[in-house]
């Protein structure tokens, strides 16, 4: 195994040491998905660096696809910023495998996934944003006071709402929505005075 090789190794197991162990453990932290992050990216890796080798461009393209075809994320369902992490281990091990390009240029690429991560996953970036299914003890046919007793209960703006499902018999509703929490007031009152408050009363 070469020098350039070691390189390309080490450029990628550093990316995805900063992509897993300091973005996605802090911020999401479950094991099984930080195992399956490592495990993708250095097979990945390993099988790339192995075909790379080959003399004919068609068996590395028709590898590829083969080793992509592989990955099936059926097993369990996953949230879309989880299949974000997947596939940027998926791009890192690529990357590090085909020593087409430049180590410079790689590392530039490596560090433009990692970097776009760090944004698009940040919790200040839309940190007021919020997503739910929720069951409703009743069935509302109309959609302005769905709206206003989903803003009610949710005490934010809704931006879309969707209903999954309308029970008439049961008297249910189930919508999923979209919605934006309201700025907290400086005057507000914090939780223990207001239990406080409503003791006295």
């Amino acid at each position: 195994m070469s020098l350039t090789t070691l390189t390309y190794i080490a450029a990628d197991l550093i990316a995805l040491a900063v992509l897993v162990g300091a973005l996605y453990a802090p911020r999401h932290a479950r094991k099984d998905l930080m195992a399956a992050y490592i495990g993708v990216n250095v097979g990945v890796l390993a099988v790339t660096l192995l075909l790379s080798t080959a003399s004919v461009a068609a068996g590395l393209g028709l590898g590829l696809f083969g080793v992509l075809s592989i990955i099936r994320l059926r097993s369990t369902e996953l949230a879309q910023h989880e299949v974000a992490y997947f596939f940027a281990a998926l791009a890192l091990g690529l990357l590090g495998g085909i020593q087409t390009a430049p180590i410079g240029m790689v590392a530039a690429l490596m560090g433009t996934v990692v970097a776009a991560l760090w944004v698009g996953d940040h919790p200040a970036l839309m940190r007021r944003n919020r997503h739910q299914v929720i069951v409703l003890d009743h069935a509302i046919t109309n959609e302005t006071a769905l709206i206003a007793h989903l803003e009610r209960t949710l005490g934010g703006q809704v931006r879309s709402v969707e209903v999954q499902r309308l029970d008439l018999v049961n008297d249910t509703t189930i919508v999923e929505v979209h919605y934006r929490l309201h700025r907290r007031s400086r005057k507000a009152k914090p939780p223990a005075r207001l239990e406080a408050d409503n003791a006295q009363q």
